[in-house]
């Protein structure tokens, strides 16, 4: 395979916008290719993750309008949907047509506008993404399956829950801390341990500062081949690892603390980079409840089983950690436009990994990885970059 890099990002405010996706899309993406410093009709396809448009909006076949939109009305153009993981699976495929030849120059990313459903609609939507079966008929939604993944690593690791809860708000104000020095982050605000556990109880024992928002945004990315990349610019951010892995219902997994999709993911990430857990500087992962990151740092291999939790008490995730997790502010601060959430964590190393992140820049960085949980535990992608020459 060719060697892959990403030499244009762009990236709207996530929070509530009046733009519909294909328009917060277009923004985006004319943003990152005039960061490539190419022309539009260099571009030779669009790789688009969006998850619920046809929901949202009543917009389906979103990625030809995109493409219109942006001036590109005969490229290829087509949508991804792997729930949350939908924009890092356009990512991944875009990654792929490169590496094999077939197209030197393309766009990928996602856009998602959730706001516009409400709370009880998009309860419902969202639950789309759980076995309809087996787990959505049952009342089980996303925060009861990480409420459930919380106590049962309380007792798989014997931390009493009060503990653990204080060691999951500490995630939460960590990621705010980030999302304060973001001008695109949905909540750039402080907050305290305090502030998380004396807010609304959501699912026990996840409090609502346990819990990421529903965003509207939308985030691309220009790929092209490395040599060609040599051209455009002289911080070119190189691909060096991909995986993708997939679970069924979590009534056919094991342990639910445990997400083997996310182990064979990483792995394979790891071992196309040639590299190991330690030499990731920074990871952007799926921090959709504050369980969901102590559990990632784990399976990723940053910490080992059962100590992930104890990690964060440590402030080995912190800006002067062994690594340096969600400088974005996650998805806890941040935001999480579904679609787009898996492109954002990209724009966010890239822009790490070429040093422009300003106040949250991690000194030093040449390694980063995304992380992006898509479901019930059911799609996994991960993705490793690494500074250029």
């Amino acid at each position: 395979m060719r060697q892959v890099a990403a030499v244009g990002v762009g990236m709207t405010k996530f929070g509530v916008s009046e733009k519909t996706s294909v328009e917060m899309f277009a923004q985006a993406a004319l943003e990152a290719i005039d960061d490539a410093k190419i022309k539009i009709r260099d571009i030779q396809a669009l790789f688009l993750g969006n998850v619920f448009g046809d929901f949202e909006e009543g917009q389906a076949v979103m990625a030809p309008f995109a493409s219109s939109y942006i001036g590109l009305p005969h490229i290829p153009a087509i949508r991804f949907e792997g729930a949350c993981a939908s924009g890092a699976i356009a990512v991944r495929d875009a990654i792929m047509w490169v590496a094999s030849g077939y197209y030197d120059i393309v766009i990928a990313g996602g856009t998602e506008r959730c706001s516009t459903m409400g709370t009880s609609f998009a309860t419902r939507v969202f639950g789309m993404g759980s076995d309809s079966y087996y787990e959505w008929p049952m009342g089980i939604t996303f925060p009861g399956v990480f409420a459930l993944i919380a106590h049962l690593y309380s007792s798989k690791y014997n931390i009493p829950l009060p503990r653990l809860k204080e060691q999951m708000a500490q995630v939460a104000v960590k990621n705010h801390d980030f999302g304060s020095k973001n001008q695109l982050a949905h909540f750039p605000k402080k907050i305290k341990v305090e502030d998380v556990l004396g807010s609304m109880m959501i699912a026990d024992p996840l409090q609502l500062y346990d819990c990421c928002p529903f965003s509207d945004g939308a985030a691309a990315i220009v790929f092209t081949s490395y040599e060609a990349a040599r051209k455009l610019t002289d911080k070119p951010v190189k691909v060096i690892g991909f995986g993708q892995g997939s679970n069924g219902s979590i009534t056919h997994q094991k342990d639910i603390t445990v997400i083997e999709a996310r182990e064979k993911s990483a792995k394979e990430a790891y071992a196309m980079a040639g590299i190991t857990p330690d030499d990731i500087d920074i990871c952007e992962l799926h921090d959709c409840f504050t369980i969901a990151e102590i559990v990632a740092t784990e399976a990723l291999g940053f910490f080992p089983y059962g100590e992930g939790s104890k990690a964060v008490e440590k402030g080995l995730t912190g800006p002067a950690g062994k690594v340096v997790v969600n400088p974005s502010g996650g998805l806890k601060a941040k935001g999480h436009p579904i679609g787009a959430t898996g492109a954002a964590q990209t724009y966010e190393i890239v822009k790490q990994l070429r040093g422009e992140c300003g106040e949250r820049q991690v000194d030093g960085a040449t390694t980063g990885m995304t992380d992006t949980l898509g479901g019930d535990l059911c799609t996994v992608c991960n993705i490793i970059y690494q500074k250029g020459w």
